[in-house]
């Protein structure tokens, strides 16, 4: 992702605006992928809203009022009263020995998610903090300081503490920070901004830190590229199907009307599409294998799963979810859970299962491919090479190998991490969602299957130029024909035995980025 810096004159109608509107999954994929810049809202109730609950928790506090957290300790200590003369002191505190996070930092565009995520929540009014506060949030973004999160240390209750703590403590000038391609510290950064490092006032700290940002802002870019995998395995089928010389056939509109789950419907008419003007007829099979025949099937479950999971996620991006909350209107301090993840962790459980299982039927498709027992007609392991030479050239016999290792791996993830809560924090934290680990799951089967889908592709393209090769009748209808010389920029024709990791890693990335499909709805314009 290209480094932005944008001066605050810069920040125009492009703006994701934060603050008395509800954020799509879109919003936070603009602003964390293509370098969408964030905008607080210009309304004046929601602003006043805002001043208002910091107000009415300066006055509680003055009256003499305990509020958790903000006059009492943290946790299991909130039996422990904090003197008045300690109080500025105590937010500060937190994020100081919350930061013992570990493993490897999140990458730039999964830092952007969370910020956007964490600052949305905060604009929703019942957090009790000040105007200044989103501010240096929108900072973070528009100038891209952006704090080194470690990934692991969060049980996803009470929120994501010790990886949000290294947002909290960039704001106050504390930790290391990327910013204009560097890594510096963040009191650097800020004077590079001609800003002071922020005071955190009572609750700020907290209010930063008892959160789910971590987990939905990863939830938010896994769902985008969940979203272009189905899409794109739909494609693949459809392009295996030619390449197999399969039936068209089996994707007939009314076997899924038949069967009405619409996201099974779907996958069954983008195939549909892809295989407009191909004979139904095929001389080698009645019927295609499961993994052809079947694959509406598999993608569908995705599909249908995602409508529900868009619901979960965006509610939870819209949501107030640290504690306690603070309610301007009403002059009250809410005590609550809604720092629990358990909607993030159940839906990226979920969703690593169904992402799993498109890997699983693209490294189906590609065995099917690469073996000339049931590839109809095709050289063994898709090998390009003459006649003389064939005996000692390969294809793509190690890239299925490799595809079935990362479908393995991708498969052993789907253990469900909801299920492992542990109780923590002398327990006080005794159920705890286990969101965030469960988000990065999902990530990481997504970049597995990502791969396989790299694989597949280079694979499936060699075999249908070898279709062609054997059959220069054969029917390659132009929504595939565009898709195979689009892959061909990246890999070409394998005639002679080449090492292909360098190809297979740049296939794999420009999946990732939803270079050959834009979204669910429709091929990339």
């Amino acid at each position: 992702m290209a480094e932005h810096d944008l001066k605050d004159a810069e920040v125009g109608a492009d703006a994701v605006v934060i603050g008395g509107r509800r954020l799509t999954i879109e919003d936070v994929v603009a602003v964390a992928r293509h370098g969408a810049p964030v905008r607080l809202s210009d309304a004046p109730e929601w602003r006043e809203r805002i001043a208002r609950g910091a107000e009415f928790l300066r006055r509680h506090l003055a009256a003499g009022a305990t509020v958790y957290g903000v006059n009492t300790g943290y946790g299991d200590a909130c039996v422990v009263d904090v003197p008045m003369a300690l109080v500025e002191a105590l937010p500060l505190q937190l994020t100081r020995y919350h930061g013992c996070g570990m493993g490897e930092h999140l990458d730039d565009v999964s830092a952007l998610a969370v910020i956007a995520a964490r600052l949305n929540s905060l604009a929703y009014g019942l957090s009790g903090v000040r105007p200044v506060l989103l501010e240096r949030l929108a900072d973070l973004i528009n100038h891209r300081v952006l704090p080194r999160i470690p990934a692991e240390g969060s049980v996803g209750a009470s929120g994501d503490l010790t990886p949000l703590s290294y947002v909290a403590a960039a704001l106050a000038g504390e930790r290391d920070v990327r910013f204009r391609g560097a890594l510096c510290e963040a009191r650097d950064a800020w004077r590079a901004l001609d800003r002071e490092p922020l005071v955190l006032a009572p609750k700020e700290g907290l209010a930063l830190m008892n959160g789910t940002a971590v987990m939905t802002g990863l939830a938010c870019l896994a769902f985008t590229r969940a979203a272009q995998l189905a899409r794109l395995a739909a494609r693949l089928t459809a392009l295996a199907t030619v390449a197999l010389d399969g039936r068209a056939a089996h994707f007939d509109a009314l076997i899924f009307e038949a069967k009405p789950h619409a996201g099974q419907g779907d996958a069954a008419g983008w195939i549909r599409a892809d295989l407009a003007g191909r004979p139904d007829t095929s001389g080698h099979r009645l019927q295609d294998r499961y993994s052809i025949r079947c694959a509406p099937h598999v993608i569908g479950v995705l599909c249908d799963a995602l409508t529900w999971m868009r619901r979960d996620i965006e509610n939870e991006l819209n949501s107030a979810n640290d504690n306690p909350l603070i309610d301007p209107d009403g002059e009250r301090v809410l005590h609550g859970g809604n720092f629990y993840g358990g909607h993030i962790a159940f839906a990226m459980d979920g969703l690593k299962t169904a992402v799993a299982n498109l890997a699983d039927l693209m490294d189906r498709q590609l065995a099917l491919l690469v073996d000339d027992k049931f590839n109809n007609g095709l050289p063994r392991n898709l090998t390009g090479a003459s006649a003389a030479r064939a005996p000692v050239n390969h294809g793509f016999k190690a890239v299925q190998i490799s595809s079935s290792a990362w479908t393995a791996e991708a498969l052993k993830h789907t253990m469900p991490a909801s299920v492992f809560s542990r109780s923590t924090e002398a327990h006080n934290q005794d159920k705890v969602s286990m969101g965030t680990i469960a988000a990065r799951d999902c990530l990481r089967v997504l970049q597995l299957t990502e791969q396989v889908a790299a694989a597949h592709a280079l694979a499936t393209v060699q075999a249908a130029r070898l279709r062609l090769r054997g059959n220069a009748v054969t029917v390659i209808p132009a929504p595939l024909h565009d898709f195979m010389a689009e892959v061909a920029t990246s890999s070409p024709f394998v005639d002679e035995d080449r090492a292909l990791e360098q190809e297979l890693r740049a296939m794999t990335e420009r999946i990732a980025a939803g270079d050959f499909i834009a979204n669910r709805h429709g091929d990339k314009s």
